[in-house]
């Protein structure tokens, strides 16, 4: 069986002018990122201290690299503390500590989880359910409204990519039986558009959802602790499930209502979501496994929010279950009981999940993480992220939560059309971290605007995987994904901004 990864990189395809354009950008990004540190390095840096001098010149290098992708990110992500070994700046178990941090476990659980409920195809089967229950029944707009809701709620709880790579063949098939003799059909050309569409962006949107929905979440997550804002994954989902629901209904009534309304499914377009889901046969044990591991953990999540809730953050019973079950642990509870649950009647017997399956998880992802921890924990402990919050600061005083939290947030749905999410975050969440704290404000508000704004990109097929992915259908006619995703841009970026600063005060 395809892992996931896999799965997404047999369908995540660029056009020639794409590939082209990646090439020359990875190009530029080898060029200007080691001129740019050769720059920094030798220019004079008066008040700067040396380490937070040379800190500076390695963050600029790693920056370019990760925005023009001109080294694998993964291996950025290890250049830099290893330069700042060589360079003095800090001694090596200093540097790579944060690749151990806690937050990093949390990063693995969540995959592991994930990883079981593809090998043992339960996200397919969800899928599947839904899009053949008898609500669909002949509508068009039902049948993709569901479809949505399906992105966004297994997003949630797995990535992106995975969620899009999983769904993608099940709405090729469902647009391939509809457009049977209506290839020329406006109306189904518009309806395909917005299938294809909304499998990028309700996957996309569904991981703001959770922690662990999208990499960037626990960037932020990570970086905000590291600034002594602890925000609960019930704390969380308080603030971003709601943010979640209305950037949904936004995209359901702007783009799939107006496109969906005046279609009807025939019997051929509803068998083939039916044979899908018969294939998969009846719940296996595997399944029941998965579902158990992961009904467990996310009660392990949400069940220190909840007590805190009603109990008050002072109960003794609330700060005991916090200090005993941090999400990280949680996560790797669920992870661990997927090698010691057994496949009931498997002859030799098997557990739910072996270390080769479990082995598939996106390590890189992972250095990644690590990589950006290590140089924003440096930032703090050399007087660079101080240094640079103040003279930000200084540039615009008198900017307050509000200002900060509008700034960083367009600043993370910027870059996240020119880079990788992750890398987005790991570039602007301890940036609008540390002007805040220069600023005097608190950090949370542009933060988590940052946070979730580095999980947008919607307007080109190079801004985030599930959008290469979809594109490829060719379906999408790329000056519409521009214009739709300009569109879904700026509207989440109110939606955002007006959630994050509305609600952020749950979080205080």
């Amino acid at each position: 069986m395809r892992r996931i990864h896999e799965a997404a990189e047999a369908v995540e395809k660029y056009s020639p002018a794409e590939e082209l354009f990646n090439r020359r950008r990875q190009t530029v990004g080898r060029i200007l990122g080691p001129a740019l540190f050769i720059l920094i390095l030798v220019w004079p840096a008066p008040g700067l201290p040396v380490p937070a001098h040379r800190l500076a010149a390695i963050a600029a290098l790693m920056i370019v690299l990760w925005m023009t992708e001109g080294l694998p990110l993964s291996v950025t992500a290890l250049l830099g503390p290893t330069l700042a070994v060589l360079l003095g700046v800090a001694p090596a178990r200093t540097a790579f500590a944060p690749f151990a941090d806690p937050i990093i476990f949390l990063f693995i659980g969540s995959f592991v989880l994930a990883e079981a409920m593809f090998v043992h195809r339960l996200d397919r089967r969800l899928a599947f359910a839904a899009l053949a229950s008898r609500w669909v029944g002949q509508s068009g707009l039902r049948l993709v409204v569901t479809y949505a809701a399906v992105a966004c709620v297994i997003s949630m709880w797995m990535s992106n990519t995975a969620t899009t790579a999983m769904l993608f063949p099940l709405g090729l098939a469902v647009l391939t039986e509809l457009g049977r003799g209506r290839a020329r059909d406006r109306a189904f050309q518009e309806y395909a558009m917005a299938m294809m569409l909304v499998t990028s962006f309700a996957a996309s949107i569904g991981g703001m959802g959770t922690p662990v929905g999208t990499p960037p979440n626990l960037i932020g997550l990570g970086f905000l602790a590291r600034a002594g804002v602890n925000v609960s994954f019930a704390g969380w989902m308080a603030l971003c499930v709601p943010i979640m629901v209305v950037m949904m209904a936004f995209v359901v009534m702007w783009l799939l209502v107006p496109r969906s309304r005046h279609i009807r499914l025939d019997a051929d377009a509803t068998h083939a979501v039916r044979e899908e889901l018969r294939r998969l046969g009846p719940v296996g044990p595997g399944e029941r496994n998965v579902i158990f591991a992961f009904a467990l953990t996310v009660a392990l999540w949400v069940g220190p929010g909840l007590a805190q809730a009603v109990l008050g953050q002072t109960h003794p019973f609330s700060r005991s279950l916090n200090a005993l079950l941090p999400e990280s642990i949680a996560a790797l509870v669920g992870a661990l009981l997927l090698f010691m649950l057994p496949l009931r009647g498997s002859q030799p017997r098997r557990f739910t999940l072996t270390w080769e399956e479990a082995s598939n998880i996106d390590w890189g992802i992972i250095l990644l993480f690590g990589g950006g921890l290590a140089i924003g924990q440096m930032a703090d402990s050399t007087g660079l992220s101080s240094a640079l919050g103040q003279w930000v600061s200084n540039q615009y005083p008198g900017a307050g939560t509000v200002g900060l939290t509008m700034v960083f947030t367009a600043l993370g749905i910027l870059l996240s059309e020119t880079a990788s999410n992750t890398a987005a975050a790991n570039v602007i969440v301890p940036t609008a971290i540390a002007v805040a704290t220069a600023a005097g404000v608190s950090p949370l508000e542009p933060g988590l605007g940052a946070t979730l704004g580095a999980s947008m990109g919607f307007m080109m097929p190079i801004s985030t995987p599930p959008n290469a992915i979809v594109y490829s259908s060719g379906y999408i006619p790329i000056g519409q994904m521009i214009r739709l995703g300009i569109v879904l841009d700026i509207a989440g970026y109110i939606i955002i901004v007006s959630g994050v600063l509305g609600l952020g005060w749950m979080l205080q």
